[in-house]
């Protein structure tokens, strides 16, 4: 469990700002399970879902980045609560998903071309002697303003994404499992938008100057000798 408790280049819960946030989030509170749940509900209620400014370099994945914007999508809020937890003493990882939209925005799929969402982010916490998942993408406020049914976590069952809406209209589906990892696998995900996205989504999406790739790179090539 020691590797799901340690900070990592984007899991960065040695960041002062981080330390601060877990802190105050959960002062007062010493069961790991009431822990994750309050750090939970902070990330996604606190931390606004925005799908439209995704920044995919090193610096605009960590979780200190994220809490400072005080907004990003799936894998953002996923990262921060990885991270969070893990300071909180939580052993805690990132999971990964392909789903599908069926409600997605017309602005997103006309861009992107299509309604799947590869590589959507979430956390896994281990709580009572096994790993939980929890979904905090989606925060309530978005959710009242769409007819979306909030993702409720009470640290025993996996909060995941729910398929219909409040309507009974069909929501989130998931297709295609992308794996588990202990630190944010970035240059994975670069690749697959690079392959399945058009090149003007990757010029909104991605970071496509050389020296940002040479960091992607040399921080996988780092991974691969620890």
């Amino acid at each position: 469990m020691d590797n799901f408790l340690q900070p990592t280049p984007f899991l960065d819960f040695d960041h002062p700002e981080v330390k601060a946030f877990t802190q105050e989030t959960i002062k007062g509170i010493t069961h790991p399970r009431e822990k994750a749940i309050k750090l939970f509900y902070a990330v996604r209620n606190g931390i606004r879902y925005n799908p439209y400014h995704i920044d995919l370099t090193i610096e605009g994945m960590r979780a200190s980045t994220t809490l400072q914007k005080g907004s990003s999508w799936c894998v953002g809020k996923a990262v921060l609560l990885s991270a969070v937890c893990r300071a909180a003493g939580i052993p805690a990882k990132l999971g990964f998903t392909d789903v599908r939209n069926h409600q997605s925005p017309e602005e997103v799929t006309k861009v992107l071309r299509t309604n799947i969402y590869y590589w959507h982010g979430y956390s896994l916490l281990y709580l009572n002697g096994k790993w939980i998942k929890a979904t905090p993408a989606f925060d309530l406020v978005l959710c009242k303003r769409h007819g979306i049914i909030p993702i409720e976590f009470d640290g025993e069952n996996d909060a995941t994404f729910h398929f219909y809406d409040r309507h009974g209209k069909p929501h989130m589906e998931y297709l295609k499992d992308r794996g588990i990892f202990d630190d944010l696998p970035l240059e994975k995900i670069y690749n697959t938008y690079k392959q399945e996205y058009k090149e003007d989504v990757l010029k909104i999406l991605l970071a496509e100057n050389a020296a940002e790739k040479k960091k992607i790179r040399e921080l996988q090539r780092l991974k691969e000798e620890q």
